[in-house]
C-alpha cells in the first residue's frame, strides 16, 4: 500500500480545480476504455462567457464588476448550475464547477449538462441595494446564453432565493414574458419548489444512511464532524441529529468547535446568527480550524470550499465515511490515499446532488405550472438519491474501484452515448 510520502514522491499534487476535474475524467475514461475523441471533448467546456458590467454604488460611484458563465456539455439537455458571488471567483474555478455539474447531473440521471457562473465580489461588504443591482446587471450580461431550454442557473456560494428572484425578474422583463423556468432556487411565491432549501443537505443525508446500512451501522449514536456551517452544513446537522447522530464538531470561517459529548445545535445556530460560533464556551476551540478534518469520528462532512483534504493532511483523516457536501473538497492524490486506507468517500457529484435534483423538480414544475407538496418532493428526492447511490456502489464493487471513479464512469457512459446518438462522434 502506497504511503502519503510515496505518493508525494511520484506525483505533484494539483490544486487547480480545472486540472483536478480533467484528471478525474481521465481516470474514469481509462477504465471504461472511452474513445480519445470523447475524452478530449469532455475535458473542456463548450462555451465560457466572460462579462464586465457597470453598477452604480450607494455612494454614487460607478464600479465595474467581472463575471463568468461556463457551459460544459449539452449533449443530454440544457446546461444547469449555480451562480456564486465570491471575491475569489476565477475562470478556471467556474469551468471546473460546470464540468462537475455535468457529471453530477449524469450520476443522478437528470436530462441536463453542466453549467456554472460567478461574479467577483464580496457581498458581505455590499448593501442589499448594491447586491440587487449586481444581480440584475449580471443577468443582463448573460441573458443571451441562458433560458429554460438553454441554461438554467441556480443559487451557489453567497447567493440565495432573493437574488434568484431578481435575476428571474430581469430576464422576464427582457423577454417581455413571465419566465420562472429560467432559474431555480427561487422563492415559492414566484415558482420555487417546496423542499429546495433543504435539498442539498437532505440528499447528502440519504447517501449517508445508505453508507451506514452497508457498514452494518445505525444512525443513532454515529459521531459527525461538519466543516462549514452554512446552509448545507447547518441543515445536514439538523437532519442527522434528528435521527440520533451526535454532532461533535462544527466549523465556519471564524474557527472550529469540538465536544466529544456532542454540541448543542440550538446554541451553535443562535451564536452563528447573532455573533460567532466561537462564543460557545462549553466545548474545545480547536487551535487550527482544519483539525476538524482530523477528528476520530464516524462521519466527516466537508461542507465548505474546494481542496481541504490534500496530501498535507490526508494521513491524519480518521473518519470512517467522508460525505462531500462541498464541491471538490478532496484532491485526486488524497483521494487515492483515502481509498487505500479503507475510508469510504461519498463523492461530491453524488453526495451533494440533491440540490440539482430538486432544482430539476422545480424546473419541471415551472414548465407544467403544476406544483408538488413537500412530501412528494422529498420522496422523489429519496428515490433518486438511493437509486443513484446503489448504482455507484454496484459499479465500484464490480470494478474494485472507489466511489468517485464509479460515479464518473456512470456519467461518462451516459454522456458518451448521447454524443454518439447525436452524431458528435
Amino acid at each position: 500500500m502506497a504511503t502519503v510520502q510515496q505518493v508525494q514522491q511520484t506525483e505533484r499534487e494539483v490544486l487547480n480545480p480545472y486540472q483536478i476535474v480533467q484528471t478525474q475524467i481521465e481516470n474514469a475514461a481509462a477504465i471504461l476504455g472511452l474513445e480519445r475523441d470523447i475524452v478530449e471533448i469532455l475535458k473542456k467546456p463548450k462555451r465560457v462567457l466572460c462579462v464586465t458590467f457597470p453598477v452604480k454604488m450607494d455612494d454614487g460611484s460607478i464600479r465595474v464588476f467581472e463575471g463568468y458563465r461556463s457551459q460544459h456539455n449539452d449533449a443530454i439537455g440544457p446546461t444547469k448550475g449555480g451562480i456564486r458571488f465570491h471575491p475569489d471567483v476565477t475562470m478556471d474555478e467556474v469551468k471546473a464547477l460546470s464540468m462537475w455539474m455535468t457529471f453530477k447531473c449524469g450520476v443522478v440521471s437528470l436530462p441536463y449538462g453542466g453549467g456554472k457562473g460567478g461574479v467577483i465580489c464580496d457581498p458581505r461588504t455590499l448593501s442589499q441595494g448594491e447586491i440587487e443591482r449586481i444581480s440584475r446587471g449580471f443577468m443582463e450580461a448573460i441573458a443571451d446564453i441562458v433560458g429554460p431550454d438553454k441554461d438554467i442557473p441556480a443559487p451557489d456560494v453567497y447567493t440565495n432565493p432573493q437574488i434568484m428572484s431578481w435575476m428571474m425578474d430581469t430576464f422576464s422583463r427582457m423577454k417581455r414574458s413571465f419566465n420562472p423556468g429560467v432559474i431555480t432556487g427561487k422563492p415559492l411565491i414566484v415558482g420555487g419548489s417546496k423542499g429546495r432549501n433543504e435539498a442539498t443537505a437532505r440528499g447528502c443525508v440519504y447517501t449517508i444512511e445508505e453508507a451506514l446500512k452497508d457498514a452494518g451501522r445505525q444512525m443513532r449514536g454515529a459521531t459527525v464532524a461538519i466543516q462549514g456551517f452554512g446552509n448545507a452544513g447547518r441543515i445536514a446537522a439538523n437532519l442527522l441529529a434528528a435521527q440520533g447522530c451526535k454532532i461533535v464538531a462544527v466549523s465556519d470561517s471564524k474557527g472550529a468547535l469540538y465536544n466529544p459529548q456532542g454540541l448543542d445545535l440550538d446554541i451553535v445556530k443562535q451564536l452563528k446568527d447573532s455573533s460567532t460560533i466561537m462564543n460557545y464556551d462549553q466545548c474545545y476551540h480547536l487551535q487550527r480550524p482544519e483539525e476538524i478534518l482530523e477528528l476520530d469520528v464516524d462521519i466527516l462532512i466537508p461542507a465548505a470550499l474546494e481542496n481541504v483534504i490534500t496530501l498535507k493532511n490526508v494521513d491524519k483523516v480518521k473518519a470512517r465515511i467522508v460525505a462531500e457536501a462541498a464541491n471538490g473538497p478532496t484532491t485526486p492524490q488524497a483521494d487515492k490515499v483515502l481509498f487505500q486506507k479503507g475510508i469510504l468517500v461519498i463523492p461530491d457529484i453524488l453526495a451533494n446532488a440533491g440540490g440539482v435534483t430538486v432544482s430539476y423538480f422545480e424546473w419541471v414544475q415551472n414548465l407544467m405550472n403544476f406544483y408538488w407538496s413537500e412530501e412528494e418532493v422529498n420522496q422523489k428526492l429519496r428515490d433518486v438519491m438511493v437509486q443513484s447511490y446503489r448504482e455507484v456502489r454496484s459499479l465500484a464493487h464490480e470494478y474494485r474501484t472507489d466511489f468517485r471513479t464509479a460515479a464518473y464512469m456512470i456519467s461518462l457512459k451516459r454522456i458518451a452515448e448521447a454524443m454518439k446518438a447525436r452524431g458528435w462522434i
